[in-house]
């Protein structure tokens, strides 16, 4: 994959990086997303389970909004230059949620000896509910 990630130089508080909107959540990519991860918890894959425990329906993973996140990072630099990456769940992503992802320039700084930026990350669904908040360190030339 060829990137064209800004220099340092070029990067300016406040810019931001391109959203990802990934297809609505549904119960096909919430069984795929718990094969590939391995994360086979009841309440993301069986509805009498979800129901059992007070839920109206199957949830997403946290780690599968966690990894939007992520591409969200990786689509504007190689994976090679992060050198941090955090996320806090602050709601569930329920089934139908179409989310955005959004990542913002929020410092520019110098760490451990490389010009570094940090990104304020957010997960969003079509109500403008916050589901998930982080934060990416990532080193450029």
């Amino acid at each position: 994959m060829t990137f064209k990630t800004p220099t340092f130089a070029q990067i300016q508080v406040g810019d931001t990086l391109p959203d990802l909107q990934p297809p609505p959540v549904d119960r096909t990519t919430l069984a795929l997303f718990a094969g590939a991860s391995g994360d086979h918890n009841p309440m993301h894959i069986d509805i009498d389970v979800a129901r059992r425990a007070g839920m109206p329906d199957v949830f997403a993973q946290g780690m599968l909004g966690m990894a939007w996140l992520g591409r969200v990072v990786t689509a504007w630099a190689p994976q090679s230059q992060l050198r941090t990456f955090n996320a806090r769940f602050q709601g569930i992503t329920h089934l139908g949620n179409a989310m955005r992802c959004s990542g913002r320039i929020v410092e520019k700084l110098e760490h451990n000896g490389e010009h570094c930026v940090r990104i304020e990350l957010t997960s969003a669904n079509q109500f403008g509910q916050t589901k998930i908040v982080g934060e990416a360190l990532v080193a450029l030339a």
